[in-house]
């Protein structure tokens, strides 16, 4: 009944669909020399031979499928590689790092005829979904074309599986049109199951694959000589209601270690002018990164408030707190500041990354703090013992390690499903492929 809602909705909202893509492409967040392919129109033209198709909503998403781009063309040197995101910002930063043999295209908004014009344009052989994002009609149509289709790194948090319970013959329908569903721990395996899947399991979560963050190296050479030996911490990814707390926590840490540093990087580097409002009242040096305001002996807090230079401030420090956690909006990833040797500090509100963070606690390479009286406690402890620090860092790298086998197991499930489905009488990826 909901499905079929849906779908009715969609096909009958056209005017209201594209009204809304019109105010995004006003505002700046649709791509206006790309717009068409939002509405599945293309270009571009398909790649001859097998193609696989990998869609990513997010940034994070996307780079975390990295590993297993590269995993895949190594390995298949006759495949192309197509990656689908939804954003602008997604869109240039995979254009820059996509792999020879990969490129990116916007996926079209789930109305059905966006949907069937892209599927009958580029005819996928195998199509790889990337952790949660489910769109109806993508993947019906997809199934209709007898496409095989995997969920990678498949997450099911506790507040969207609340959710879909409450629509449990829809996600039903939906996971079973999945050959296979990988979860990136057992509890997303297990809640997988529970609302519907056929074939579920676990072989790791791929956000271990990533690579470092990166950082620019004379970046990184200018801040250490302005910050010399200062005793520092970080405070990564925030959200507004965590930055009043770590400056509060940072005035009482003063007190009891000189010359204190302590740098904020806000999750949305719009957000650099009304941290230094809010943290005005409290009588403390704030410098703005974005403003080119410099970091000096009489800076206390350090607004790190531009865009893609967390590589750079993890590889300042060896303590950091992650964001997003002392407010309940579910964490963020902490193995970027894990694969960076920093000991990682964060709050209660971890669902995004429940197993993990829980395998972190247990293997003494983070700890999970309640509350500002807390937090200063551990940052206190941690910068003043040298020796809990080092070996703290040490349990992240052997955790990081510990599942470095991800990628392989992963592309092999995919490449064995990819197999079955070109030796098969309905294969669109011999080489004379449509052109």
């Amino acid at each position: 009944m909901m499905l079929s809602l849906y779908r009715g909705a969609t096909i009958l909202g056209a005017p209201l669909i594209l009204f809304y893509l019109n105010q995004r492409k006003a505002k700046g967040k649709e791509d206006r020399a790309r717009f068409g392919e939002r509405l599945g129109m293309t270009s571009a033209a398909r790649p001859a031979g097998p193609l696989i198709w990998l869609h990513a909503a997010s940034v994070g998403e996307s780079l975390s499928m990295l590993p297993l781009i590269e995993k895949l063309l190594e390995n298949r040197p006759n495949c192309r590689l197509m990656l689908t995101t939804g954003t602008v910002t997604s869109a240039k930063l995979m254009q820059d790092r996509l792999p020879e043999r990969a490129f990116h295209q916007y996926i079209p908004v789930d109305r059905p005829s966006y949907v069937r014009r892209f599927l009958d344009h580029w005819q996928p052989d195998i199509a790889l979904w990337a952790e949660s994002e489910f769109w109806p009609n993508m993947i019906l149509e997809t199934t209709a074309r007898a496409i095989p289709m995997v969920l990678v790194n498949g997450r099911i948090s506790p507040k969207s599986f609340a959710g879909w319970q409450r629509a449990r013959g829809l996600i039903r329908t939906l996971l079973q049109s999945f050959t296979l569903c990988l979860g990136q721990s057992d509890n997303d395996v297990e809640r997988l199951k529970l609302l519907g899947s056929d074939n579920s399991k676990n072989l790791g979560n791929l956000k271990f694959a990533v690579p470092a963050l990166p950082a620019n190296e004379e970046e990184l050479a200018k801040l250490k000589a302005v910050i010399g030996d200062r005793p520092l911490w970080l405070a990564a990814s925030t959200h507004p209601g965590e930055e009043e707390v770590i400056a509060s926590a940072h005035k009482k840490l003063s007190a009891r270690h000189h010359n204190l540093l302590t740098i904020i990087v806000p999750r949305h580097q719009t957000r650099g002018k009304d941290i230094l409002q809010s943290l005005n009242p409290l009588g403390i040096n704030v410098a703005l990164r974005s403003k080119d305001q410099p970091v000096d002996a009489t800076t206390d807090i350090y607004i790190a408030d531009t865009m893609g230079e967390l590589g750079l401030f993890f590889r300042l420090t060896e303590i950091a707190f992650m964001g997003k956690s002392l407010v309940p909006l579910g964490g963020q990833n902490p193995l970027e500041a894990l694969r960076l040797d920093c000991a990682v500090l964060h709050g209660p509100h971890m669902m995004n990354f429940q197993w993990m963070s829980e395998q972190m606690i247990k293997l003494g390479c983070s700890l999970q703090i309640e509350n500002e009286a807390e937090l200063v406690e551990a940052v206190s402890q941690l910068l003043s013992e040298t020796s809990r620090r080092e070996t703290m860092i040490h349990h992240g790298r052997a955790f990081v390690d510990s599942q470095s086998q991800v990628v392989d197991l992963v592309a092999g499930e995919i490449e064995t499903i990819l197999d079955k489905k070109l030796s098969g009488p309905h294969s669109s990826g011999s080489d004379d492929a449509a052109a």
